[in-house]
């Protein structure tokens, strides 16, 4: 009897890590059709009654603007194009300002995820706090770096993430907001889409609150001190 769990067991994590890796190599060159995030919020509409909402739309990287990009990097990950998946500086840092956050009353937790396990926990994960989804992001962030690469990364995160109710993506988010295609948004309509990544169902870049717009403003001074644009050479440079 233990043999045979023994066995299954064994059975379950080789077809796991089989399905897992060929799933990651056939995103690399195919669109995400959908995530579980998508499908949870449509179940979400219809059980309350509501009509299911859908916009998105895949455009390649050279389709979505560099300043939303950059924006993105600003906000997020500064350190994006230069690790490899995770950044130890930054994961220290929040470790140290949450021990400091657990003595008060009301604390202000920070995290330190990058865009690539954001990218891969959107595409592969669902959404949850729990060691086993932790640990299966930590997995899938190191393949997607592995066989996607940053362009790729880059290209899935800003094609899958949520935007708005509904709304997931940056052509998706575009035209929504602001009546236009991804590549033509400006530097400011990129900070205010940025700004509101992190509760996209609460914010709107339509109508940024005063909170919004201090810290698009913060974005775009950080957007300028990365030079004004997000340069993949230099990282591919040193891959090779």
């Amino acid at each position: 009897m233990l043999k045979k769990i023994w066995r299954f067991i064994w059975k379950f994590i080789l077809g796991f890590l089989i399905l897992s890796v060929f799933s990651v190599i056939v995103f690399r060159f195919v669109p995400v059709p959908f995530t579980i995030l998508m499908v949870q919020r449509c179940i979400e509409d219809k059980m309350e009654g509501h009509e299911m909402k859908l916009k998105k739309q895949w455009v390649p990287l050279d389709k979505i603007a560099n300043s939303l990009q950059l924006a993105v990097v600003a906000s997020e990950d500064q350190n994006f194009l230069f690790h490899h998946g995770f950044d130890v500086d930054a994961i220290q840092k929040a470790v140290k300002f949450n021990d400091k956050q657990q003595k008060k009353k009301h604390p202000r937790l920070h995290g330190a995820s990058t865009i690539s396990q954001q990218c891969a926990k959107n595409v592969f994960l669902w959404q949850s706090r729990n060691f086993i989804r932790k640990g299966l992001e930590v997995y899938f962030t190191g393949l997607i770096e592995l066989f996607w690469g940053k362009r790729r990364i880059m290209e899935v995160y800003l094609n899958v993430i949520e935007m708005g109710d509904g709304i997931y993506g940056a052509e998706a988010a575009s035209e929504y907001y602001f009546g236009k295609h991804s590549i033509e948004l400006t530097k400011e309509q990129a900070a205010l889409i940025t700004v509101c990544l992190p509760n996209p169902r609460k914010f709107s870049p339509a109508h940024p609150s005063t909170y919004i717009n201090n810290r698009q403003a913060f974005i775009l001074q950080q957007m300028d001190q990365l030079g004004g644009r997000l340069d993949y050479k230099e990282k591919e440079d040193e891959e090779r």
